[in-house]
């Protein structure tokens, strides 16, 4: 495993990031979820605050034509923004993929499957749990009751799939995005960490 890149893609609630973050510690790899975001301030010279205001946000799909069209861009405020929305993305996938020649590492979220899938060490997983369980997760979590926890629930997980959709024209959450789904109700924490070590030596 000693060069292997795992991504994970996981539904809110589903503690795709404790795992991510014990997988990693378990194999000695790099791990970055939240710290992407430093690491793309550093690289790009973009502001972290900035950086944070994007994170794994949805552009406006009413947006999608300005893309193609640089005129647009500083003519409006839509067109101004979209460009920003581009420069943050691009950041963030030029970071990844250095990030990811320096060693093993873990990578929660933020398309980072796609940044990296000319890798060919390459292991794509998407982590997801019944809803029952995410709401207990995320009450337990935040202190919230079940209604809006759950409310959360659907929140996040359009943001990320509306994001991870627009940016990649992949489908998020889809079976042909991904290598291995592991369904993180099933076992503990830990032994989904073993599982997946597992899972990777025997394809390795």
């Amino acid at each position: 495993m000693a060069k292997t890149i795992i991504t994970i893609g996981r539904q809110f609630g589903s503690n795709g990031r404790n795992i991510g973050r014990k997988l990693a510690e378990k194999i000695s790899a790099n791990f970055y979820d939240k710290e992407l975001i430093n690491e793309t301030a550093k690289e790009s010279g973009l502001s972290e605050e900035f950086l944070k205001s994007l994170d794994e946000k949805p552009t406006r799909s009413f947006l999608y034509s300005l893309v193609s069209d640089p005129y647009s861009y500083g003519f409006t405020s839509a067109g101004y923004q979209t460009n920003l929305n581009q420069q943050a993305f691009q950041a963030t996938y030029d970071t990844i993929k250095k990030l990811a020649d320096k060693g093993p590492s873990v990578f929660v979220g933020r398309c980072a499957d796609y940044a990296l899938r000319h890798n060919t060490n390459l292991v794509r997983i998407f982590i997801h749990a019944p809803l029952e369980e995410r709401i207990k997760n995320v009450s337990e979590r935040f202190n919230l009751t079940p209604d809006k926890a759950k409310a959360q629930i659907v929140k996040e997980d359009k943001a990320r799939a509306s994001y991870y959709n627009y940016y990649t024209s992949k489908k998020w959450g889809a079976l042909e995005s991904y290598d291995i789904f592991i369904n993180s109700s099933l076992m503990s924490e830990d032994d989904t960490v073993d599982f997946i070590i597992d899972y990777i030596d025997k394809i390795k």
